[in-house]
């Protein structure tokens, strides 16, 4: 029997209906992912479900005494106390009981006072009796787990932490339907793996909305999608839903092409001349009258964003050159005895535990901050562009329009004037929505504005800091498309691991105790890398008679995007060879010198600048044809 029925739902907010009468249900032992366009109603739905928005039309049947709980993207208001408190409310009667026991315990270890220790034994036995013990070491056990610090006034926490809280209070409630509204937001890939693997094993229902590709992959055995008012289910996972909807849009696109051709036909049929309408048939009159109405409520799939990335001349060669960099805060080492190379064209993954230090990374390699010893150089012609995961650079007040053209009309894109509206709708913002106040945005809404913002300024170096929250499907995948063409310098600080895989070609890595280290590719090649190295080091430590025994090698094959640079790699070869010959064409010239003036230096500059490129180039190619 099904935890919970929506029948015949419906809901509007004053324009085309949200929800035009959905049927779903939920069965125990669902993992339900629900995915949708940013706008679609996946948030509103979770809301529905829980009971915080009724429906305008339609039913909800419900198990008797089902519990439901709710972490939303949006932390609620009036949420007070500590950690420990908010996070204990969830268990329920319980709370009360469990709320005061921690805080009697803390002051009594502050002051031992005999009468607080006779409050304690007092609660002790209370909560025994009503088995809230064992929910006590569950609270701290999650408290533990997503690194919360049970005495922190909840007020004063960051969004994200505040997040994690929420997590932590709903985990607890052990309800019958857990729902999850962008539930990897804000953790690090550590705790988001640890939270897949908690899911799984236990909590046997959970709806959740996900951005994140590799945890609906995981987590989910059924996917739901919202699309234009409606809700179509699959009991399949999350790689047989996506041919499957490929399947369901291509056929959409036929029958639509054919419907509108059949119309054409009657349009033409009922304006022929006199004779005809002499002998018109009323029943296909009525037809065509009803073929108009189907073709005027039809609702259009949203467009898909054409977002273009306005480059900048090109830096040099050398874009940031590390060595022996190390830097502290209040003589905890943030940063220690770093070393690297990152030249032109470089996509450069950062990843490592909340508070490790990625950020500060980041500012050491852009010259924000001055490291405390070792040294950092930076290239030449650099021209950045900081994607902040916070979008601090977005005026709430301020309308869309008025946030990208700041007074500004028109936008120079590419060396082209466009008018700020016309831009704007390349990022899916209609014109109304463009003078509406940033403030009433969605959190998916926020980073499409902020990408438009960004996108609009030219670069070479492109810093992202956790790009992909709240993005939908079709915007991420275009997101990532663009990176990967982008000829500049990428800096990418990401929890998302399928993002990770299909942009970065190398990844830094933060261990939380200083240590920064290097691998080749995205987070897959990253794990297999520390794979190798801890089995090494296994071997390393074995008696003779292990060592002696043969080990089977699994070797490393090519990425898809390792693979796809291969392919681009002898013609890029090719080229800067070609360019090479021509400036030495050039300055072999006699008849060159009379007029060349300062050119000289620069065609001599930009000749080291590619042997340097054509070194790294062969260096590239020769490491990925061995691994073929």
């Amino acid at each position: 029997m099904a935890l919970i029925s929506l029948r015949n739902i419906t809901l509007a907010f004053g324009g085309p209906p949200l929800f035009d009468g959905i049927n779903l249900q939920i069965e125990p032992g669902d993992r339900l992912c629900l995915l949708g366009r940013n706008g679609s109603g996946k948030s509103t739905l979770l809301k529905l479900i829980d009971g915080e928005l009724p429906p305008e039309g339609g039913e909800i049947q419900r198990q008797q005494g089902l519990r439901v709980a709710l972490v939303s993207q949006e932390i609620s208001q009036g949420v007070e106390g500590s950690v420990f408190d908010v996070v204990a409310s969830g268990m329920g009667n319980a709370a009360a009981l469990l709320a005061e026991y921690h805080h009697v315990a803390h002051q009594l270890a502050l002051d031992g006072d005999e009468e607080l220790l006779g409050r304690l034994e007092a609660l002790q036995h209370a909560l025994e009796e009503t088995g809230g013990w064992s929910l006590h070491q569950e609270v701290e056990r999650v408290l533990k787990r997503l690194q919360l610090d049970a005495d922190a006034d909840f007020s004063a926490l960051s969004g994200g932490t505040k997040r994690r809280v929420l997590l932590a209070k709903a985990l607890v409630a052990a309800p019958d339907i857990l729902m999850l509204d962008e539930p990897t937001n804000h953790l690090d890939i550590e705790t988001i793996c640890w939270l897949e693997e908690f899911l799984l094993k236990n909590v046997r229902t959970v709806l959740f909305v996900t951005h994140d590709r590799a945890f609906a992959r995981r987590l989910s055995n059924r996917i739901a999608e919202l699309d234009r008012g409606r809700i179509y289910a699959f009991n399949c996972g999350y790689d047989q839903f996506v041919e499957r909807r490929e399947a369901l849009l291509e056929a959409e696109i036929t029958r639509q092409a054919l419907f509108d051709r059949k119309l054409a036909r009657e349009e033409v049929w009922v304006r022929q001349g006199i004779k005809a309408r002499r002998t018109r048939n009323e029943g296909r009159v009525r037809a065509l009258k009803k073929l108009r109405e189907e073709r005027r409520q039809r609702r259009e799939r949203q467009g898909t964003a054409r977002i273009q990335l306005h480059e900048a001349e090109r830096s040099g060669a050398l874009v940031v050159e590390a060595e022996g960099v190390s830097f502290a805060f209040d003589g905890r080492p943030v940063i220690k005895d770093f070393t690297a190379t990152i030249i032109r064209g470089d996509r450069v993954g950062i990843i490592g535990p909340n508070g490790s230090g990625k950020t500060t990374l980041l500012r050491l390699l852009l010259g924000e901050l001055t490291p405390q010893s070792g040294a950092i150089k930076l290239g030449s012609r650099q021209e950045v562009l900081y994607f902040d995961q916070m979008r601090e650079q977005l005026d709430l007040e301020k309308s869309v329009q008025e946030n990208v053209g700041e007074g500004n009309d028109t936008l120079v894109i590419n060396g082209r004037p466009r008018h700020i509206i016309g831009y704007l709708q390349d990022f899916l913002f209609s014109p109304e929505r463009a003078r509406s106040p940033v403030g009433i945005l969605s959190g998916g809404e926020r980073n499409r504005l902020l990408l438009a913002k960004l996108f609009s300024k030219s670069s070479n170096i492109l810093v992202m800091d956790e790009p992909t929250n709240d993005l939908d499907a079709e915007t991420l995948d275009l997101l990532e498309d663009l990176l990967m063409e982008y000829s500049g310098t990428l800096l990418l600080v990401s929890h998302d691991r399928e993002f990770l895989n299909n942009v970065v070609t190398s990844t830094l890595v933060l261990g939380g105790n200083g240590e920064v280290r290097e691998f080749v590719g995205g987070y897959d090649d990253w794990l297999r890398q520390a794979a190798v190295e801890t089995s090494a080091a296994s071997t390393a430590a074995m008696p003779v008679q292990e060592k002696a025994r043969p080990q089977k090698e699994r070797p490393r094959k090519l990425s898809f995007k390792e693979e796809r640079e291969l392919e681009a790699l002898p013609e890029l070869i090719a080229a800067l060879e070609e360019e090479q010959e021509r400036l030495h064409t050039r300055l072999s010239d006699p008849e060159f010198y009379k007029s060349a003036g300062s050119e000289v230096a620069v065609l001599n500059a930009r000749l080291s600048e590619l042997e340097w490129e054509l070194a790294g180039a062969y260096a590239r190619w020769e490491e990925l044809e061995a691994l073929r």
